[in-house]
């Protein structure tokens, strides 16, 4: 914790004060506040201007205090680095190339190509010369609503990839907030059904949710909350049995045979979805062949059983839908997941054969981590 405080900054008398770790607040006989910070490097003491009180706040003086301690302890010039960060804000084009350098290692080819395509097709024309820092919701709304209902999917997508670009854009400091959400999705029209994979907009996941534990439990609702929780296709919710769960390690082991690509995939079960399968099994002599969700004549449930949830709902999406939903809120929110972990907890064929071979390895556990933070997300309007 450092020395100085806010009220104590504002006021600082002439003179120099510090706030440790080599901080320091200079005020002027003028009464002018600047930051400096003091660092070593190469075994020399170096005094760094880092801006005046107008341009920094204390916090934004500690962090960027901070930051500069790190380079110079990693032997880089801690004035180059401040230099850099005072470059122009760049325009939308440019946030978009940095973006895609910065994060396109972690994501399939198709991917990356489709995600600068995207967006030179549809968001350049009507802000790519924007500095990132004048953007708003209205500038995100205008270029969508023309394309929200026709191209639902790619709408979503391009929603997804500017969101993206806008959040990489505050983590450097290029403008002050994160990309704005709410304010996008209510400038903009509900897609229509006509497509059998309309999508639920994976902001109001948690309250349809919340919503479907507050009825009395069914087997159509539990499925149906079991394939949110899970991001599964349909079929597979319907057939699945448990002798393919496994409760204790908190996974769910599709044989082939079950699997649209026709591999065996393993899905890591989140901690609501273990909850949800023990409720369901609790007082009941399982038999290892028994289908998870049966009918009342014990064979596999129709698709229709799903659907009809969503339907009593009044929601206009349907149940394969929330594997779209997830992969927007994955896309979005969980930055720090690469692209390729997010489609093989779709159990999506990843192109790239290192990436294959690296998913049989390390992804079962990063595809855990993101499971899990879904299942948080999903619950989190409920207990």
């Amino acid at each position: 914790m450092g020395k100085l405080t806010a009220l104590g900054v504002k006021n600082a008398k002439p003179g120099r004060h510090g706030d440790g770790a080599g901080l320091y607040l200079l005020v002027s006989q003028s009464g002018a506040k600047s930051w400096m910070i003091r660092v070593q490097r190469d075994g020399k003491r170096r005094d760094i201007g880092l801006g005046s009180l107008a341009a920094l706040s204390l916090a934004e003086a500690r962090t960027k205090a901070a930051d500069l301690r790190k380079h110079a302890l990693n032997g880089r010039d801690p004035i180059a680095e401040r230099d850099r960060d005072r470059r122009p804000v760049p325009t939308f084009k440019e946030a978009v190339k940095a973006t895609h350098e910065a994060l396109a290692a972690g994501w399939s080819v198709k991917t990356a190509a489709d995600f600068l395509t995207s967006l030179e097709t549809y968001a350049y024309p009507a802000i790519g010369n924007l500095k990132v820092d004048t953007i708003e919701a209205s500038h995100i709304r205008n270029l969508l609503a023309p394309i929200w209902t026709k191209v639902p999917e790619t709408s979503r997508k391009v929603k997804v990839r500017i969101s993206a670009v806008l959040n990489f854009a505050h983590s450097k400091g290029w403008r002050s907030t994160e990309a704005p959400r709410k304010s996008v999705a209510v400038g903009l029209s509900k897609q229509g059904r006509g497509s059998n994979l309309a999508s639920m907009p994976w902001a109001d996941v948690p309250a349809f949710v919340a919503d479907l534990r507050s009825k009395a439990p069914s087997t159509g609702r539990d499925a149906l909350l079991f394939q949110i929780l899970t991001a599964s296709r349909t079929g597979e919710v319907r057939s699945a049995r448990w002798s393919d769960v496994d409760l204790k390690r908190g996974e769910w082991n599709r044989p082939a045979e079950l699997m649209k690509s026709r591999e065996a995939h393993t899905v890591t079960l989140n901690s609501a979805a273990v909850r949800l399968l023990e409720r369901i099994a609790a007082g009941r002599k399982l038999k290892p062949s028994e289908l998870v969700f049966s009918s009342t004549k014990k064979g596999v449930i129709s698709d229709m059983t799903l659907s009809k949830v969503m339907r009593d709902a009044k929601q206009p999406y349907t149940p394969h839908g929330f594997r779209s939903s997830f992969r927007d809120w994955a896309a979005e929110q969980m930055h720090q997941i690469p692209d390729a972990v997010a489609e093989a907890a779709l159990a999506h064929v990843v192109p790239d054969k290192v990436v294959r071979a690296y998913k049989r390895t390390n992804f079962i556990e990063m595809r855990r981590t993101l499971l899990e933070a879904w299942g948080t997300f999903a619950m989190a309007s409920g207990s």
